[in-house]
């Protein structure tokens, strides 16, 4: 198995970037890291478990699962210091655990007790392209889970739990720790790290320009030369902001 030294702990996010991010929604933010040239940041197959759950912003704390090695997952295993038992104490509060289950849909990789343990630390939700065990016990703990569904097997009798805090794919999607996330009602956005203050600010002008057009569309304006703005409308819109914003910008 891998050796995992002593994670340092995560940069906390910056109270405004993450009260701008949860402002946004997963599309908008697709939307503008795809004009900044990055296609794959929407991890597949990660929804919502319950349809009620909140948007949640943070960094990824990341988790790696292999396939099966039968002399390694064993139930005397989960004492092993390479265990989910001893990355979940490394996890800071308000980190977002990202969990590369490669996509393996009949083996659960958390239940209720670890989802339980993760909550009472802070953590602020749980991402994986893999599936979760004891449907109502993980809802029980009040801990947001974005997944692929619920299987009954336990995580050993598919997957090897390997490390933590290391690069990973989830949902197809390449997740390193540091990088922020997103989640909504759409799923789960990747930030990487490097991009978040100029996403942060393109997303928000995204999002009132969309909300702008939105009004527009109610009050019955037609799409040609709305959405998107030509020269005219970009000018009725750049009028509105300045008398909302008292002529900031």
């Amino acid at each position: 198995m891998d050796t995992n030294p002593t994670p340092s702990p995560l940069p906390a996010l910056p109270a405004a970037t993450a009260q701008a991010l949860a402002s946004v929604t997963t599309a908008t933010l697709t939307t503008v890291l795809l004009k900044k040239g990055l296609r794959n940041c929407w991890v597949r197959h990660a929804r919502p478990l319950r349809p009620d759950a909140p948007r949640m912003v943070g960094r990824a704390f990341t988790l790696r699962f292999v396939p099966m090695r039968e002399d390694l997952a064993t139930p005397a295993s989960w004492g092993h210091p390479i265990s989910t038992r001893a990355a979940i104490e490394a996890m800071p509060a308000g980190c977002i655990a990202v969990v590369d289950a490669m996509g393996v849909t009949d083996a659960g990789i958390f239940g209720d007790i670890l989802c339980a343990r993760m909550a009472r630390r802070g953590v602020a939700a749980l991402v994986t392209d893999g599936v979760v065990r004891d449907l109502a016990g993980v809802r029980g703990t009040g801990l947001p889970v974005w997944c692929q569904g619920t299987a009954a097997p336990a995580s050993v009798a598919g997957l090897t739990f390997v490390g933590w805090q290391q690069p990973i794919a989830c949902g197809g999607v390449a997740v390193f720790p540091d990088d922020v996330v997103v989640l909504d009602g759409d799923g789960a956005v990747l930030i990487p790290q490097a991009l978040v203050d100029e996403v942060v600010d393109a997303a928000v002008e995204q999002e009132r320009l969309e909300g702008w057009i939105m009004r527009e569309v109610e009050a019955g304006t037609p799409l040609p030369g709305l959405y998107p703005p030509d020269a005219a409308n970009k000018a009725r819109y750049e009028a509105w902001v300045r008398s909302q914003t008292g002529g900031a910008r």
